[in-house]
């Protein structure tokens, strides 16, 4: 069914849903965020599924954005790159909205885009060697189409110690930050104490209550999904972004990086 994904479900309705492009550390390819759409809309559509866990294969969960990929937009025309974007910040809004609960278990690293991953989570669980960064503005880019669901999981005080300064952080902080809601030694233990409670609850008002509690808190609206948007294809055209990311591939320093 996907080629960087896996779905498994289990007798009891449980999808685990894992990244598998272990060898790019599960960074998220234009490929990847396509499927991780579709498979949104399958497990929605699946009365089935009850309760959802997203995790990576190998030695971390989500790496963040596929360099690859990126180096991609900064090339491309406006419209491409608008086109790109939109297909990032729609995923994400379907996974923050699925209508059912979504469990993060999270190991070895969460960075950009991973980070938006375990934001858009019910529930993230991580083992406490787990490290986190929004790592973007290291390569001259910024944590756009993540941002508001970031935002949304910090809240914008806590955000902002570790929005824009690409400051790798542990999983204790993380849990301070309001990221993570458990540490654990034992991550799969961890994940089905999260699951279990789901099984005796009524799936319809599971939804309804998932649905509510996004109305009362204050979801990410269209406005600043859409700004979000903006903002990255606006970052994808700076100079500070081509530069970021060939210093990457170029295995140097960025010009604007201090080298003592």
């Amino acid at each position: 069914m996907f080629e960087t994904l896996d779905l498994d479900v289990d007798a009891r309705g449980v999808a685990t849903l894992t990244l598998n492009r272990p060898e790019k550390r599960n960074a998220m390819s234009g490929e990847m965020i396509a499927e991780l759409h579709v498979a949104a809309d399958h497990v929605a559509d699946d009365a089935g599924i009850r309760v959802v866990i997203l995790r990576g294969a190998g030695a971390m969960f989500c790496a963040g954005g596929d360099l690859n990929w990126m180096k991609a937009q900064i090339g491309a025309d406006n419209a491409t790159r608008a086109t790109e974007a939109s297909k990032l910040a729609a995923m994400l809004g379907a996974w923050n909205s699925l209508p059912k609960p979504v469990i993060g278990r999270i190991h070895g690293g969460a960075f950009g885009g991973g980070v938006g991953l375990a934001s858009v989570c019910d529930v993230a669980v991580a083992s406490l060697e787990t490290k986190f960064g929004l790592t973007e503005t290291k390569l001259g880019l910024i944590p756009a189409t993540i941002g508001p669901y970031v935002i949304a999981r910090m809240g914008e005080g806590p955000a902002r110690r570790v929005f824009m300064s690409s400051r790798i952080f542990d999983a204790r902080e993380a849990q301070g930050l309001g990221l993570i809601a458990k540490i654990d030694a034992d991550l799969d233990a961890a994940i089905e104490a999260e699951v279990l409670p789901y099984l005796a609850c009524a799936p319809g008002a599971v939804a309804e209550a998932k649905a509510l509690a996004l109305q009362l808190g204050g979801a990410p609206n269209a406005a600043a999904v859409e700004a979000s948007i903006k903002a990255l294809v606006t970052r994808w055209e700076n100079a500070e972004a081509g530069e970021g990311v060939a210093a990457f591939f170029e295995k140097r320093a960025p010009s604007w990086a201090e080298t003592n």
